[in-house]
């Protein structure tokens, strides 16, 4: 289903053609899909039919093509063959983007001098340095480091860092994020207690807690985050303490353990529109972290997403996905301004203005979203603590 404006400028939607093979339900307990409330969403695997969706994409595609073919569908079927024969021999990485319907090789290049409201200064003053030994000195590792954030000097010399748990190596591979991906080492059991002393040496009043994902582990890596959250608050009881966390592969028993730790909110990334899914992020899923997003809402907790723009998405996507996140009880939104890491990146299709993300504050809270950060240089966790200040957490409950 997607949005879009005829030659008179109204919106209209237009449906395709979908079935929920296997796909996790959990989002839909709090939206009454399609205006209909006595008809539930299922999935052919809640039917008990237990298919592989390989197998239902093979067969939906021949059926839809014996009925609504004929000459016409034949000749696309050959202009996709060629298609995909042409990017066959690009990486992954890039063949999934034009996919999605982007051109890789449309947008800014990778050298290309970044517009003034993106150019960072440099500042490392007293502060950050300070910052810098003390998580040397404890041996913490910060998302601010490992992903390449431009407002580390900003944030490191306010005596900010969002701290990064579970290692600093990735289980995945995502076409956008600068952490490293070899295999994981062990969890340090230590690992907790020392955030919870650096919290305490900078005197935080607002910790931010994010990981990285570790889908080699049992529970994703949760029992650790819940452990960080309660050393926090064990050291620290007046800081208020933000998870930003995986989706931990759609496991309920993963998130309870979070939620256990009652965290002052809780934070998963979107990180892109639902067409740019696969493309960004492909072992993880829109309506999987749409569904984390509403199971820690329908729980009580004050919610909280992000997603970047400059990947090839459309205002009006952008919208939808505000609009998807409002619905399912997310109170507070970040959006920014993808940056390309490296050359084996994703690369940026074009630089939003500042005027733009004005408007999608606007956008965001007609939606009735409680607080949208949006600039060029926002990430998830600028001005948290603002933030969580003007947010109220949504009660959902299914009509």
């Amino acid at each position: 289903m997607r949005t879009e404006r005829d030659a008179a400028g109204r919106r209209r939607t237009l449906h395709g053609v979908a079935l929920n093979v296997t796909v996790d339900l959990g989002a839909f307990a709090v939206i009454v899909p399609c205006g209909i409330p006595d008809k539930p969403v299922v999935s052919m695997a809640s039917l008990g039919l237990m298919v592989e969706p390989a197998v239902v994409e093979e067969y939906l595609g021949v059926e839809l093509g014996a009925r609504l073919g004929g000459g016409e569908h034949v000749a696309r079927v050959e202009r996709a063959d060629h298609a995909a024969s042409t990017a066959s021999e690009e990486r992954p990485l890039l063949r999934r983007l034009r996919q999605a319907g982007v051109d890789p090789g449309a947008g800014v290049a990778l050298r290309a001098r970044k517009p003034s409201w993106l150019r960072v200064e440099a500042s490392m003053g007293r502060d950050y340095q300070s910052l810098r030994t003390l998580t040397e000195d404890l041996r913490l590792v910060t998302v601010c480091e490992e992903a390449g954030c431009p407002n580390i000097f900003e944030c490191w010399s306010s005596g900010t860092a969002t701290f990064m748990v579970n290692g600093d190596r990735c289980t995945r591979n995502c076409g956008f994020c600068l952490i490293d991906t070899r295999k994981p080492l062990a969890l340090d059991p230590s690992e907790p207690t020392r955030v919870a002393e650096a919290v305490v040496r900078l005197g935080l009043r607002h910790a931010v807690v994010t990981c990285v994902a570790r889908d080699d582990l049992d529970d994703g890596g949760a029992g650790a985050i819940g452990a960080t959250v309660r050393a926090i608050r064990a050291a620290s009881p007046a800081t208020s303490v933000e998870v930003l966390i995986s989706d931990f592969q759609g496991r309920e028993s993963s998130l309870d353990l979070v939620l256990d730790a009652a965290p002052d909110v809780v934070n998963h990334n979107i990180e892109t529109v639902a067409r740019l899914q696969r493309a960004a992020r492909p072992s993880a899923g829109y309506l999987r972290s749409l569904t984390v997003l509403a199971r820690a809402a329908r729980a009580g907790f004050t919610t909280k997403s992000g997603m970047m723009v400059g990947l090839g998405e459309s205002v009006d996507e952008v919208d939808e996905t505000m609009a998807d996140l409002a619905a399912v009880g997310v109170s507070i939104v970040t959006i920014g301004q993808y940056l390309r890491p490296t050359e084996r990146h994703l690369p940026v299709a074009r630089w939003w203005e500042p005027e733009e993300f004005e408007d999608l504050v606007v956008r965001g809270q007609r939606h009735g979203l409680s607080h949208v950060q949006a600039s060029p240089l926002t990430r998830s966790s600028y001005h948290a603590r603002e933030a969580l200040a003007t947010a109220t957490p949504v009660r959902l409950g299914r009509p």
